[in-house]
Parts: structure tokens; sequence; C-alpha cells
């Protein structure tokens, strides 16, 4: 019996033993994922927010200057990639075909590595014309050079509108973008030319007058990047039918009753005489309240409407009661007033 009860001691620390085991190791396991998740909580904040006086959304200057906007003809330039095929007059032998390497320099019959990146044609010509005279193959050498293929000759489009247009030299502005697809109406007329050898970037205001569309047609050259920027939206939220972002068009304003037209119309629900318009000036948020339903009937001026404004329609809970149980909740509503009017 007390062997018996002394197998019975002997084997309940053990069992308390295993207990401690399978506890500590979960500890262990839960305490490495707290360690991972709030690891990975931490990371998910990359600082402070913007101050109130950290400006946002500065407004974009349209370029001027007739000379970067309208500048001279521009000659090929080679890069990285350019097939070329090199011509010397007499010598219909010497022909060789060469790629543009990644250091921008190409390997010729004679005299070796030539460095030809970010000249022109006319400059590599007379460059491998020196170095031929210099190495004394030749007394006066005439070299021709014929760009095979490029990769280089293209103008990039992104943004709203995404494409690669191949331009040989140069282009217009209007053929580069209806190469394109043209403009969607999501697209802002205003548009920003990335250009090397250019500090600034190049802002073209398209407009919105046909007339005056020869203006903003400038010349586009190889290796331009065009930035097609998306339009502004304003934002329609509370007792209307249809919520969300409507673009504004660019060739007309947007007023309060043509997003209120585009949403379906305010809701029986809405407050009238509370809907707000809240507009953000940089981080500065300003609310003006206005009464639509003065505004429908001609008492007040229709508001037009800025980029990124919203409108916010509140709902009245008495009116939503009403609406969601229909004339029942109404007849109901009417019976207990009766009930509570008798004496």
């Amino acid at each position: 019996m007390r062997q018996r009860q002394d197998l019975l001691w002997g084997d309940e620390p053990r069992s308390n033993l295993r207990n401690r085991r399978g506890l500590g190791l979960v500890t262990a396991a839960s305490l490495l994922l707290l360690s991972i998740l709030c690891g990975s909580a931490e990371a998910q904040f990359s600082g402070p927010a913007l101050g109130a006086s950290v400006p946002v959304n500065l407004p974009v200057t349209p370029t001027t200057d007739p000379a970067i906007l309208y500048p001279t003809g521009r000659d090929i330039r080679l890069g990285e990639g350019d097939l070329l095929t090199i011509h010397l007059y007499g010598a219909p032998e010497y022909a060789p075909p060469v790629r543009v390497s990644l250091d921008g320099s190409i390997q010729l019959p004679l005299i070796g590595v030539v460095r030809v990146e970010d000249l022109t044609i006319h400059q590599a010509e007379n460059l491998i014309a020196e170095r031929l005279k210099g190495a004394g193959m030749y007394r006066s050498p005439q070299v021709t050079i014929q760009l095979t293929e490029s990769p280089n000759q293209s103008v990039t489009v992104t943004g709203e509108v995404h494409g690669v247009v191949p331009v040989p030299g140069q282009k217009r502005l209007f053929d580069v973008l209806a190469a394109t697809g043209g403009l969607p109406p999501t697209a802002s007329h205003t548009v920003t030319i990335s250009r090397p050898g250019v500090a600034q970037p190049i802002v073209v205001d398209l407009g919105s007058d046909p007339m005056l569309s020869k203006q903003a047609n400038v010349p586009v050259f190889a290796r331009d990047t065009v930035i097609v920027s998306r339009v502004g939206a304003v934002y329609l939220l509370g007792a209307f039918k249809t919520q969300g972002a409507i673009p504004i068009q660019q060739n007309s304003p947007l007023t309060l009753m043509q997003v209120a037209a585009i949403g379906g119309g305010p809701g029986f629900e809405g407050k009238y005489n509370d809907l707000r318009i809240i507009r953000m000036a940089g981080l500065d948020r300003k609310v003006v309240h206005v009464d639509i339903k003065k505004v429908i009937n001609g008492k007040e001026p229709d508001p037009v409407l800025q980029a990124d404004d919203i409108i916010f329609l509140p709902t009245d809970s008495m009116k939503a009661a009403i609406k969601s149980g229909g004339i029942s909740t109404l007849m109901g509503i009417a019976s207990i007033l009766i009930v509570a009017a008798r004496p």
C-alpha cells in the first residue's frame, strides 16, 4: 500500500513537470507571436502626421517661357541599345553593324572601342573618322552612320494615359496623346513633360478652347516623359441615392445642383437645411452650411464646387424611420398622436 502510495506521489511531480513544460512552450510561442505582431504593428507607422503648416497640393504654374516650350529642333542622340551600321566611302567591305553597349560604347574594326553615348549622329561620324585617321588607316575617311534600330527614339506617356509612342526626332504633343487613345474623362488638362537636360518639368495647360489649342500643341522630343495627371473630383456622401466620387469636367464648372442630380437627388430622409460642403485648403478644413431646398427653389445661388470638395447631407432620424417603415409607420405615428391628443 505504501509502495503504491509512493508510486502515486512519485507520478504526480512528473505530471506536473509535463504540464509546466507544456505551459512553458505555449507561453514561449505566445511571446514569440506577440513580438512578431507588435513588430509588424510598429512597422505600420512611418512617422508623425503632417503639421498644419506643411504645404500640400501646391498649385501648378504652367510654363510660359517660349524658349522652353518651343525649342529649336533637336538632333537624334545615340544611346544604349541602338543598332548602328557604319559605312565608309570607298570601302564597301567596311560596314560593320554594331549595337551600343551598356556603357555607351561600340566596338569597331581597326580602331577598337569608341564611346558614342549621347552623341548626335553627325558627332559620332566625325569621331569615328578622326579615330580612323589617327590610326593611320585612311587619310580623309568619310563615315556615314545609319540608325537601323533604336529603343530610345520614343516618348513615354504615363499617368491617366499609358503608352510608348515611337518618335523619330520630334512630334507634336497632341499627336503623342492621340497615339495613346486620347484623354479620358478622368484626365486633367494640365500635362507635365519631363525632358532630359531641362532642370524643371515643363507644365502645359491644354485648356478647353479649341481656338487656342495651337499654343498648347508644343513639340515633344524622343526620351521625353509625358505625365497626364488625374482630374479633381467631388465626393457625395449622406442622404443621396448614389454616393461616390464625381469627376470635375474640364470645360465647364460643376455646381451643387449638378452633383445632386448625378447622385439621384437628395433623399426624403435628408436634412435639407443642413447640407454641408466640406472644403480642404491645404490641411485646413472649412465647412459651409447650405439649405439645398432653397437652392432647388432658386431662393439661394447654386454654389460652384471645387476639386476635393465633400458634399455631405445628414440624415434625419424621424424621416429615416418613416421611410424605412413606409405608410404603416406613418399611420402608426398618426394613431399615437391621436391617442395622445385625447382628453
